[in-house]
């Protein structure tokens, strides 16, 4: 018997439009961060509107304790990968730090995500201090999103991962930060650790479409890292994330049931071994023992 879930139809790639769209359609957008080929395969079955390649997968992929250490290289062979496991999922690539510094930096990195890895768009962040890098890659073409309220990049700024928006004059800041980065011509923002009250205010003041994390339910989509809802990545869990699933206690449950079996020789047994025929191996063993004798 296969247990393997059944393949989803095959569906059309989400559009730029179409996620525009969804401000006023009201369709809510379902986001998902993905690190590797078989993530971005279960996030195209299950019907997940736009894979993002981000830069989160410093953390979860390689170990490392925040995303400053992902880097250009390791984001393009990241997103090839999740390419070939979602091709008929819109794919959004974050920039990692330093890669969108400058416009020049900026032109040559969203260019190697859009030719090299074949994303659908690119995602730097910041508001007004970025609306000429991102106007910049919007001019040049290139699909772009933005990052708004705890941005990863700037975090030695905040102190560490801290909410964003507490007081009057913070969300005004970021109302500013949105409205720069609709008016640069981004076809999409994310909001990270703002309250909720505050994005679904500042939400409602754009014309553009916004998708939360750790933003409440008043945005017009939301996002969550794969390995976090599905409860691999286990270091620690943000209080935004709702696990959907336990992988990492079924994967230790499963290992240590392989490693008992392999200790007491149960594993592997004749149903996951190959067998030859009585004379061939017969043959063989007469072949063996006259060797033995010269």
């Amino acid at each position: 018997m296969n247990d393997a879930p059944a393949p989803a139809p095959k569906r059309e790639k989400r559009s730029i439009a179409e996620i525009r769209d969804s401000k006023r359609t009201g369709e809510k957008m379902v986001y998902m961060s993905v690190p590797d080929y078989t993530s971005a395969k279960w996030a195209e079955m299950a019907g997940v509107d736009v894979a993002v390649v981000g830069d989160s997968l410093a953390m979860i992929a390689h170990g490392h304790t925040n995303t400053i250490p992902a880097t250009m290289d390791m984001m393009v062979m990241h997103a090839q990968a999740i390419r070939r496991g979602a091709p008929n999922t819109f794919v959004l690539g974050c920039m990692p730090y330093q890669s969108y510094h400058t416009v020049d930096r900026a032109l040559t990195n969203a260019t190697r995500f859009m030719q090299d890895a074949l994303t659908d768009a690119v995602k730097p962040q910041g508001g007004r201090s970025q609306a000429h890098i991102l106007k910049a890659l919007v001019d040049a073409g290139i699909p772009t999103a933005s990052h708004i309220g705890l941005t990863p990049h700037t975090i030695a700024n905040f102190g560490g991962f801290k909410i964003q928006g507490k007081t009057a004059d913070a969300a005004f800041k970021i109302l500013q930060d949105a409205l720069a980065i609709e008016d640069a011509g981004c076809f999409m923002l994310e909001f990270e650790a703002v309250p909720a009250r505050i994005a679904t205010l500042i939400s409602q003041q754009l014309t553009i479409p916004t998708i939360g994390i750790g933003a409440g339910v008043g945005t017009d989509g939301q996002i969550l890292l794969c390995h976090d809802l599905l409860g691999v990545f286990t270091d620690f869990k943000p209080k935004f994330t709702k696990r959907y699933a336990k992988l990492t206690e079924v994967a230790v449950a499963g290992i240590r049931e392989y490693v008992r079996e392999v200790k007491e020789g149960a594993f592997p047994d004749d149903d996951h071994s190959y067998s030859v025929k009585d004379e061939e191996y017969e043959k063989f063993a007469a072949m063996v023992e006259k060797r033995r004798q010269i």
